[in-house]
């Protein structure tokens, strides 16, 4: 039972409290308030931060923290060269990835879930292809959804993967990780598949991520069925047999017309979506989140945010993996999206897409995101640069300015202090 307090307190579910303070007990966040009347109502001990702001823990809606080893893994393995193309990418990722060990992809996730902490993410939209490493998750500090990854084209294969999942589904104890499903993308998966894996979600009710218009490379196959994809990818991978014929759309159109937009998955990255496709995620309800460093880094585009905002598609931020992005920090990822979209979004509304808006992006807004009565108490101390901002400009102090003093996952510091 414990009070914390600051010069402010941003909920980010509601406006800025100046002297706000909020009290946990048993890892909850039980009030919300001025510092004056937590202390009349509860008789705990305080815990204040002059000078700083206390925020929700960042929540990442898009991460692979299993290739968290990659850029090391490219120098050990000797396949370190920098992909021409997306495809050469991920070709290049698939190479590395058949000569893993378990010990090699366990450490590999220990670090990712280390440097999200240390960076602040206190909650995680996690795609995960080795079941067996669930219990790294549950021994951690760290909260959030592990979304089962699936890939593949063989019926026989499909069906032993569907096999698996629905195994794997079960095996999820720890309230605080919850499952999903994650069928990959449409250019990797057959549509018998891709109809079972959402039947699957919607009969074990569990939410969908999938990668969506990711490159120019995807909608070149998606529509004619050639381009790289068919001509590197497949050959790579063992597909020769299984390129579709041409489907003169969209990857967007497509998945709505094969079901997969009902249960109103979550897309993820969409730079390559039209004014129609966005209409159809607007009319599904699908929330979308961008990975815009990745997408710079592997130089597939831009995802077009203002046609999101204009539409009123919720957006979320995520960084994708260490294979595709120099770090794992939300933080970062703000900073690069105010400055390369200038204009379209404030200060505050990047921070909700890293928040909130990323929480309720992996079905968690719920549990965290915000700073409200019930939910975990899973927050950040900020230090605000240059002294005590405004109110108004209190989202931009702490987005391009603010230093993380402390992490606390609930309601108990993950950071080390420095002893009286």
């Amino acid at each position: 039972m414990q009070i914390f307090a600051a010069s402010y307190l941003l909920p980010v579910s509601s406006p800025p409290m100046e002297g706000g303070a909020i009290a946990v007990e048993k890892g909850r966040i039980v009030d919300v308030g001025k510092l004056s009347d937590l202390r009349s109502a509860y008789p705990w001990e305080v815990r204040e931060f002059p000078g700083c702001a206390i925020i929700p823990g960042f929540v990442n809606a898009h991460s692979h923290l299993e290739l968290s080893h990659f850029p090391s893994w490219k120098i050990r393995k000797g396949i370190d060269y920098s992909p021409r193309t997306y495809v050469d990418w991920v070709i290049q990722v698939i190479k590395i990835n058949r000569g893993l060990t378990r010990h090699e992809r366990e450490l590999s996730l220990r670090e990712g879930i280390r440097i999200s902490l240390e960076s602040g993410t206190t909650a995680i939209g996690d795609i995960i292809t080795d079941c067996s490493h669930l219990g790294l998750y549950a021994d951690s500090a760290i909260s959030g959804r592990l979304f089962l990854e699936a890939i593949g084209q063989d019926p026989l294969r499909c069906s032993a993967q569907l096999a698996r999942l629905e195994t794997e589904l079960t095996l999820f104890s720890d309230p605080k990780i919850l499952p999903g499903l994650s069928p990959h993308a449409p250019h990797t998966l057959s549509d018998t598949f891709m109809k079972d894996l959402a039947a699957m979600a919607a009969a074990k009710n569990v939410p969908m991520s999938i990668h969506v218009a990711e490159s120019r490379d995807e909608i070149d196959f998606v529509f004619d069925s050639s381009g790289k994809i068919a001509e590197l990818l497949y050959p790579h991978v063992g597909w020769n047999d299984y390129i579709p014929s041409p489907r003169k759309t969209t990857p967007v159109a497509f998945l709505e017309k094969l079901g997969m937009l009902n249960g109103a998955p979550t897309a993820v990255h969409c730079v390559h979506v039209t004014p129609s496709d966005a209409k159809i995620l607007k009319r599904h309800g699908v929330r979308v989140v961008i990975c815009p460093r990745s997408n710079d880094k592997l130089d597939v585009g831009r995802a077009p945010v203002h046609l999101f905002k204009k539409l009123d598609i919720p957006v979320a931020l995520g960084t994708d993996s260490l294979a595709s992005n120099d770090s794992l920090s939300m933080q970062d990822e703000m900073n690069y999206l105010l400055r390369n979209f200038p204009g379209v979004f404030t200060h505050g509304e990047v921070l909700r897409m890293a928040t909130l808006g990323a929480a309720d992006a992996i079905g968690l807004a719920h549990e965290t995101g915000s700073l409200d009565k019930g939910k975990r108490a899973d927050f950040l101390v900020m230090e605000m640069g240059g002294g005590v901002p405004s109110e108004a400009a209190l989202a931009k102090g702490l987005v391009e300015g603010g230093k993380l003093i402390e992490v606390f996952t609930d309601g108990k510091s993950l950071t080390p202090r420095d002893p009286d």
